[in-house]
């Protein structure tokens, strides 16, 4: 029979041995975050916590009890703006990042209609002079 091992502490062990695995979950977490996924980026920023500064550290640093940041991210959390804000850049900090957020533009939507309307139109070709 194989070994196993827990997923957390392979977390924990690849984040305080990669700083570059660090930001990435970091970089993630504030992106699932920005884009409408807020329950997989409280797990990652949990895990992040646990895996770097840890709650009690994080406590301190934000002024927030350990036992209040431990609920704002765990499952059914749900941290406050300011909450979120302090963590996150504590979190930052901590790992010695800073954030950079640009927007970029989307092709729009197609409607919905009939598919007579969603036929795309051509534009008839000139037509070259013979010689």
């Amino acid at each position: 029979m194989g070994l196993t091992r827990d997923f957390k502490q392979t977390i924990v062990e690849r984040v305080q041995r990669d700083p570059l695995f660090a930001q990435a979950l970091f970089d993630e977490a504030l992106t699932l975050m920005l884009t409408g996924e807020p329950e997989t980026a409280r797990m990652i920023l949990r895990d992040l916590i646990n895996s770097t500064l840890g709650f009690e550290t994080l406590a301190e640093r934000t002024d927030r009890p350990a036992k209040s940041l431990h609920r704002m991210f765990s499952a059914r959390g749900n941290p406050s703006m300011d909450n979120l804000t302090s963590v996150v850049g504590s979190l930052r900090d901590w790992l010695n990042l800073s954030i950079e957020v640009r927007s970029t533009r989307v092709a729009p939507k197609r409607s919905t209609g009939s598919a007579a309307s969603q036929k795309r139109r051509v534009p008839a070709l000139a037509k070259t002079p013979a010689h």
